[in-house]
């Protein structure tokens, strides 16, 4: 079994890569066991953010890391919230601020221009001064709903609805929203990649 660290504590996070990676013999630990503190976010896109914490979580971890940046680009506010979905209501907001900023930010915008997309840019780094750091990426499109439906997931998924489903992200088996999802395109596109 290999262990890989994750640069983040995010629990649902790190069930999507274990659930990816458990035909592998790759076994991924969250950096919180191994008293890393999250780093700055301080790139300008998802690829810059990524590779600042899975180059952080190299150095202190001293194993491989997977570090990925995602968040949620709604077009009727300019790709907003993008690279700030985790702290869109503020720095340590929760999930339901996030959902009820972008709500707010949304009212009378009509259903056809609600249009968004779920991004996933995965960084995959064998040790914190990897020159050529693997990137894979995931795109999830969909639409923004007025009112959050379904319990699971977490993040934007109560109002990301997916039209081949017919539901929200949130009404998905993770099994369906795996197969799916931009983080799961993407750990598919970085899963081919380590096999090679």
């Amino acid at each position: 079994m290999q262990n890989f660290v994750l640069a983040s504590n995010n629990k649902g996070k790190l069930r999507e890569f274990n659930d990816m990676f458990s035909s592998m013999s790759i076994n991924v630990l969250p950096q919180a066991e191994f008293n890393i503190e999250e780093v700055e976010e301080t790139g300008l896109t998802f690829v810059e953010n990524a590779i600042l914490k899975a180059r952080n979580a190299a150095l202190h971890s001293g194993l491989p890391a997977i570090a990925d940046d995602s968040g949620i680009e709604v077009d009727a506010l300019k790709g907003a919230p993008g690279i700030y979905s985790a702290r869109y209501a503020g720095v340590g907001a929760s999930d339901a601020d996030n959902l009820k900023k972008l709500l707010q930010a949304l009212e009378g915008v009509p259903t056809e221009e609600r249009t968004a997309r779920f991004q996933c840019l995965l960084i995959y780094m064998r040790h914190e001064k990897d020159p050529t750091p693997v990137i894979c990426q995931g795109t999830w499109e969909g639409f923004i709903l007025e009112t959050p439906q379904g319990e699971n997931g977490f993040g934007y998924d109560p109002v990301f609805f997916v039209p081949e489903q017919n539901c929200s992200s949130a009404e998905l088996s993770s099994e369906v929203k795996n197969s799916l999802s931009h983080r799961g395109k993407a750990l598919k596109l970085l899963a081919s990649q380590l096999v090679k």
